[in-house]
């Protein structure tokens, strides 16, 4: 069995608002061309197992079943962290590197797809400074990137354990990123990283840059684990503009995706598909315990410059994208009281709490064919009730008026009038979040999951209420 670890590493840092700040006066190099809004969306992984938007939760060891029995959920991640070289990797977590095997076995079980984060290289040493220096120091480190790539072999060899079933390992997230703002030219070529060197005889011949250590990657999968599906990562913020932050103009959006796109072309590595988040913590969380002044809350605009960024990005490198590590928090429960792991956010509400799916839709028509949901650090808003702090119904703070109460298990959720206060009657309304993800995600389904294919009519409204 599978040890218990945490979804999401807690030493991954937030990354320097310096770094999202405009680091050069703005350059057009290209107009993102009109023809490429005319050839449709691009095709699916081959293999990948939904023909629909689909919709996935962090989850640690022994939740599948309990995940499946909430909803038709399709994946579930965990990380893949602790550095290749520290003694604490992911393959000292059970014997014989065994944690994936476990995680894919109990996935199967559940009739879910395994998502992996990979997220070691930072963690790995010698490491030292800036998570972009220690990054970079590390790939150029011979012995440090020998034993990543023994690494991903090991994973790889593990997962090829399956044949008949997908696996999804998402490689590296922010590392990319990182790369993309030491490059020239948005050229992953100009940036130097250990490949050959290492004398992995697989990876002969390779180029001694970010571009081929990308190459290794795909050529590790094709080589030991043909059944993976590779997941990069897309960082908006590779380009040095941080779009929800510094709200660039559409025109600058297009170029800036265009960028992004030309950054992952350099790499010469058939990845194939792409991951993108919105933010690694709710917005409460970065207000309160940031102090940020509200500045990573998303309105519309918003939303639409990463619509339109996105579609830009899957258009160019013709590369279909999961949205992965969403916030949990939301706007609508008492439970979210902004305290430690009650934190607000409106992602999960933009998206399913909208009955016309036009959100939804949009992000579906960029190229989004999956919503994967989980905190990226200690004290943000969980699906769960990972704090077991008693908080359920606390008074309302900003509007968040709907109160929750726990009904017996596979009771199907309701909102319930209380007097004049409406209140989710659901299973998991110990959650954190008040239970409101998992019945948004429970009601998402029965209503019917978005098609992948043309823009269906608009489903019936999602809330019953009984009186």
């Amino acid at each position: 069995m599978a040890t218990a670890c945490p979804a999401a590493p807690a030493s991954r840092p937030v990354r320097s608002l310096v770094a999202r700040l405009w680091s050069s006066v703005f350059a057009v190099l290209w107009l993102w061309p009109a023809q490429t809004q005319a050839q449709g969306l691009p095709p699916l992984p081959a293999g990948w197992p939904s023909q629909q938007v689909e919709i996935g939760l962090s989850d640690s060891p022994n939740g599948a079943a309990a995940m499946k029995a909430t909803t038709s959920f399709a994946f579930r991640y965990q990380y893949l962290a602790g550095g290749v070289n520290t003694g604490n990797g992911w393959a000292t977590w059970n014997t014989n590197g065994d944690f994936p095997r476990f995680y894919i076995q109990e996935s199967i079980a559940a009739g879910i797809t395994p998502v992996f984060t990979y997220y070691m290289l930072l963690q790995s040493l010698p490491a030292g400074g800036s998570e972009s220096d220690a990054d970079f120091t590390n790939a150029n480190n011979t012995a440090t990137m020998t034993a990543f790539y023994n690494d991903l072999i090991l994973f790889f060899q593990k997962a090829a354990l399956f044949p008949n079933q997908k696996v999804i390992l998402h490689v590296e997230p922010d590392f990319w990123g990182y790369m993309e703002q030491r490059s020239s030219g948005d050229n992953a070529a100009t940036v130097s990283a250990r490949v050959s060197e290492t004398g992995i005889a697989a990876l002969a011949g390779l180029p001694s840059t970010v571009a081929g250590m990308a190459q290794a990657v795909v050529r590790l999968r094709n080589a030991y684990a043909p059944n993976v599906i590779l997941g990069y990562h897309i960082s908006v913020w590779g380009t040095n503009v941080d779009i929800a932050l510094q709200n660039p103009t559409d025109a600058q959006v297009d170029v800036l995706a265009q960028r992004a796109a030309a950054f992952y072309t350099s790499l010469g590595a058939a990845f194939d598909i792409a991951f993108a988040e919105f933010s690694d913590r709710d917005s409460g969380f970065y207000q309160y315990i940031y102090g940020d002044q509200g500045r990573s809350w998303w309105d519309a605009d918003d939303f639409r410059r990463n619509v339109r960024f996105l579609r830009g990005f899957s258009t160019a490198t013709r590369k279909r994208i999961v949205m992965w590590q969403i916030p949990l928090g939301n706007q609508a429960m008492l439970a979210m009281n902004n305290t430690w792991g009650h934190y607000q956010d409106n992602r999960p509400q933009w998206l399913f709490d909208e009955p016309a799916r036009t959100h939804l839709t949009a992000y579906r028509d960029a190229g989004v064919v999956a919503f994967m949901f989980g905190g990226g650090a200690s004290g943000t808003s969980c699906a769960c009730n990972a704090q077991n702090d008693g908080v359920t119904n606390p008074a309302a703070i900003n509007g968040n008026t709907m109160a929750s109460e726990l009904a017996a298990a596979g009771t199907p959720p309701a909102l319930v009038m209380r007097g004049s206060t409406p209140t989710l009657v659901t299973p998991y309304a110990a959650d954190d979040d008040g239970g409101f993800f998992r019945w948004k995600a429970w009601d998402y389904y029965r209503v019917g999951a978005l098609p992948l294919g043309e823009t269906p009519p608009s489903p019936p409204g999602n809330v019953r209420i009984i009186r």
